[in-house]
C-alpha cells in the first residue's frame, strides 16, 4: 500500500560511492511509485500510413463515445453564467451522468491509433467535474466503469490497480500540462499515499480533445489499491473512513457536524464531508461513529491538552503525514489545500492523515490575482494547521522535514529535471493539444490581471521554474521562522490536565 522510497538508502549510497548520478539516485524503487515519463517502455517510430489523418500518438489513447449526448455539468464558455445555467441532466441536477462507452489503446511496445483493438473496454458513467474548471472550454470528467447490467466494473486502467471511479483531468488554466502529475508522484514519493496518474490523450465522439491525465480518485480499494478502508455493513461496522473538507453543500446528507463545526472554527462557507464510507453503505449510526471519532482528535486539538503526552493530537494523528502535506502545499503556494478538496483519511493503522489533490492552481497559477506571494507562509492559518503550528514538535518536524526534502524531493536539480523528463516525455502531444486549444493563449480572462495570462508553451515551463527557484530560495532562507508560531497561551498551563 505505501509509497515511501529507500530515499535514505539512496543518499548512502551517494555518499559512499560518490559515482551514482542525480537521476539513478531517485529512481530506484522499483516496485512503488511509477513514473510514466521515467518508466514508460520507449517505441520505435511507427510505420503505419496516416494519410487519413488518423491520430497516432505514443500516448494511452482514451476513446468515448456518447452517442450523441452531451455530457452533462458544464458552464459552457461564457465564464460570467452562473451556476443555475449548467447543463444538467432531464433530472436537474448537475451531478446526474450519462451512460456512453469507452475504450483505451495502450500497447507497451507500438503506437496507439483509435482503430486499434482495445486493451480495456467499458461501459461508463460519466460527468463534468470540477468547480471553476468547468467554466473552461476544456472540461475535466468524472467516469465510473460499470458492466452491462450498470453494476461496478473495476478494471485496471494504463497499469494502474484495478478500480471503477476515475477522473480526467484536462490541464487547461496550467499550460505546462504536468502540475498535477509532477505533484502527485512527488508526493507519492514523500507520503504514504497520493493518487496515481498517467498522461493520455483523449478522443471524444471521435473529436481530438488533447493531452489529459487519468487519475486515481482518493478512495478506498482492495489488494493494496488506493487507500486501505473497509466496511462490515451486517454489523455496522467500519476500518477506516475518508472524510473532505471542501465548499458547502446542502444537498448532501453525509455531512459532519464535528467539534470544529458546532464551536465554529470552521468557516460556515465551508463541510466536512464523508467520502468513504459512501451513500450506500452510510448510515447514521456509522455516520455518528465517524463523527464522534473525528471530533476527539479536534477536541483534542483545539484543547489546553493539545500536546499532552496522554490527551494530545498525536494519540490521534500521524504527524509525519500532517507535516508533509504542509510542505508540499507550502512549497508550490498551493493555498486551496486545508480549504477546499482538503482530503483527510484514517486507515487500517488507526490514525489520521492527510492526503493531496489539485495542483492546477499552484505555483502562482490562481486565476485571481495573486495572493500567494514568494515571500510568505499562508497553510499555518489553514484549518487544524493553525493549531498544529502552535506545538513546539510539529513545527520541528516540519522544519527537519523540509530540509531533508531540499536535499531530495524538492530540491533545484530535481524539479528542474522533472520538468524536463516529463516534457520530452509528452513530445509532439504538447503540439497537438496546443493546435486544439490554441485559442487558450490569446484568453485575457484566464488569470487576472491580464498581465499574467501565458503566451506561449515555453512561457510557462520558464514561469513553472522561476516560481519554484524562486520559492526554494526563501523557504530555505525562512523555514526556521516557522518557530514565531509557537507561542503557548498564557493561561495554557492553568487549564491542561496534569495527571
Amino acid at each position: 500500500m505505501k509509497y515511501k522510497t529507500v530515499g535514505i538508502i539512496g543518499c548512502a549510497v551517494v555518499l559512499i560511492a560518490g559515482i551514482i548520478n542525480w537521476h539513478a539516485v531517485f529512481k530506484t524503487d522499483e516496485g512503488t511509485r511509477y513514473h510514466q515519463h521515467l518508466e514508460a517502455q520507449e517505441k520505435k517510430q511507427c510505420t503505419q500510413d496516416h494519410s487519413d489523418g488518423e491520430l497516432c500518438t505514443h500516448l494511452p489513447l482514451v476513446c468515448i463515445d456518447t452517442g450523441g449526448k452531451t455530457i452533462p455539468g458544464s458552464m459552457g464558455r461564457n465564464a460570467e453564467k452562473k451556476a443555475a445555467e449548467a447543463d444538467v441532466a432531464a433530472n436537474g441536477t448537475e451531478e446526474e451522468r450519462i451512460c456512453a462507452h469507452m475504450y483505451i489503446a495502450d500497447s507497451e511496445t507500438e503506437y496507439n491509433h483509435p482503430s486499434d483493438e482495445p486493451t480495456v473496454s467499458s461501459d461508463i458513467l460519466i460527468h463534468v467535474r470540477g468547480n471553476s474548471s468547468r467554466y473552461f472550454d476544456k472540461l475535466n470528467y468524472r467516469i465510473k466503469l460499470v458492466d452491462e447490467n450498470g453494476e461496478n466494473n473495476p478494471q485496471s486502467l494504463i497499469g494502474m490497480d484495478a478500480h471503477h471511479e476515475w477522473a480526467l483531468h484536462g490541464p487547461f488554466l496550467d499550460k505546462t500540462l504536468i502540475r498535477n502529475y509532477m505533484m502527485y508522484n512527488i508526493a507519492g514519493e514523500i507520503m504514504d499515499y497520493s493518487p496515481n496518474v498517467r498522461f493520455c490523450e483523449l478522443m471524444l465522439n471521435g473529436e481530438y480533445m488533447g493531452v489529459y491525465v487519468l487519475t486515481e480518485l482518493i478512495d478506498e480499494g482492495s489488494n493494496g489499491a488506493r487507500l486501505e478502508l473497509a466496511i462490515d455493513e451486517k454489523n455496522d461496522t467500519y476500518t477506516g473512513y475518508l472524510l473532505r473538507l471542501d465548499r458547502e453543500d446542502f444537498d448532501r446528507t453525509d455531512n459532519l457536524n464535528s467539534f470544529s463545526s458546532y464551536t465554529m472554527r470552521k468557516s460556515k462557507a465551508l463541510k466536512l464531508n464523508v467520502e468513504f464510507p459512501g451513500p450506500t453503505m452510510l448510515n447514521e449510526d456509522i455516520k455518528k461513529s465517524i463523527n464522534d471519532d473525528f471530533s476527539r482528535f479536534e477536541k483534542s486539538l483545539y484543547s489546553y491538552d493539545y500536546n499532552n503526552k496522554k490527551y494530545g493530537y498525536k494519540n490521534f494523528i500521524d504527524m509525519d503525514s500532517f507535516a508533509e502535506y504542509f510542505i508540499i502545499n507550502e512549497f508550490t503556494g498551493n493555498y486551496d489545500a486545508g480549504t477546499y478538496s482538503t482530503y483527510i483519511y484514517k486507515d487500517t493503522d488507526g490514525k489520521l492523515k492527510m492526503c493531496v489533490w489539485d495542483f492546477n492552481n499552484s505555483c502562482d497559477n490562481f486565476q485571481e490575482e495573486p495572493h500567494s506571494p514568494v515571500q510568505s507562509f499562508r497553510m499555518q492559518n489553514k484549518l487544524w494547521f493553525n493549531m498544529l503550528t502552535k506545538d513546539e514538535d510539529f513545527v520541528e518536524c516540519v522544519i527537519a522535514k523540509y530540509k531533508s526534502l531540499r536535499k531530495s524531493y524538492l530540491s533545484d536539480e530535481y524539479l528542474s529535471e522533472y520538468i524536463d523528463d516529463t516534457v520530452k516525455y509528452l513530445g509532439p502531444a504538447v503540439e497537438r493539444n496546443y493546435e486544439r486549444w490554441e485559442d487558450s493563449f490569446r484568453s485575457n480572462s484566464l488569470l487576472r490581471p491580464a498581465e499574467r495570462n501565458i503566451r506561449s508553451y515555453e512561457d510557462a515551463l520558464k514561469q513553472l521554474k522561476f516560481y519554484l527557484l524562486k520559492r526554494g530560495k526563501w523557504m530555505d532562507e525562512n523555514i526556521d521562522s516557522l518557530r514565531q508560531f509557537c507561542a503557548e497561551s498564557k493561561v495554557k498551563i492553568y487549564n491542561e490536565n496534569t495527571d
